[in-house]
């Protein structure tokens, strides 16, 4: 019992120091978008950042590592913004036709675009180059899109073979020409579909392939996807048990398309 008591006090200083540091930081956070003209000077100093991105299109491990770390901060801006602008809203709507409400309303706004310009933000706190993590956040969302599209794509294509079976079962075993021309027709249009959609596959873009296997390394695919939609969740982690849902469904459709084969 002794034991335990030092340990427990211990988890409780730990757990109390970093929701500590959270404070600290989410009122840093406060302070540094309550300053006038804040976006402004953001903008500004986007603006004067040079990258010249790499004709190949391909991401290396250090870009990747300060996406991941300025996702990290970007949450942490996003939130604090999110919960002004709710405040500055709530407080418009409760002062509305006076001046008062009018000052909020434009704090509305103001929340809106720190909320809107979080990420990057969050890359010049942390040192990035703004105009370099902007061209990186995009080849990451277009790794993460395409893995999106992909995924759907199989669940679409196994659905299209089951239909296709289903298809050439009928057309062997109609009785007339009338009968046999309407299945030929489908199946006709069932593989120019299926072509297409391998011709796609292989025309591929070679730098979006790399970029995807190198974010296995270290994300799932779909995290830059995910994370972009919970930034507009009303509870925390339902952007995620969306997406794990969505692949479930995803997964299911698939094999129980190839069941009906």
């Amino acid at each position: 019992m002794r034991r335990f008591i030092p340990a427990v006090l211990c988890l409780s200083v730990a757990f109390g120091g970093c929701k500590a540091k959270e404070m600290i930081d989410q009122a840093k956070i406060a302070s540094d978008l309550n300053k006038s003209g804040s976006t402004y000077k953001l903008m500004k100093d986007v603006a004067n950042d040079k990258y010249e991105a790499p004709k190949d299109g391909k991401l290396s491990e250090s870009q990747v590592q300060m996406y991941l770390k300025v996702r990290e901060h970007e949450k942490a801006i996003a939130k604090v913004a999110a919960d002004q602008m709710q405040q500055h809203a709530k407080e418009a709507d409760a002062a509305k036709n006076s001046i008062a409400g009018v000052v909020q309303g434009f704090k509305t706004m103001a929340s809106a675009a720190d909320f809107a310009t979080a990420d990057i933000r969050a890359a010049k706190d942390l040192g990035y180059n703004t105009q370099e993590y902007l061209w990186v956040k995009g080849q990451i969302m277009a790794a993460s899109m395409a893995a999106f599209a992909e995924t759907t794509s199989k669940a679409m294509a196994a659905q299209m073979d089951s239909a296709y079976q289903q298809a050439k079962k009928a057309y062997d075993e109609a009785k007339d020409e009338q009968t046999k021309q309407m299945y030929k027709q489908m199946l006709d249009s069932y593989d120019q579909t299926r072509k297409e959609s391998q011709e796609a596959t292989q025309s591929q873009d070679p730098a979006l392939a790399y970029n995807r296997e190198l974010l296995k390394k270290y994300d799932n695919e779909l995290a830059a996807f995910t994370t972009e939609m919970s930034k507009y969740e009303q509870k925390e982690g339902d952007a995620k048990k969306s997406m794990e849902q969505w692949k479930k469904d995803m997964e299911k459709a698939t094999q129980d398309a190839k069941a009906k084969q």
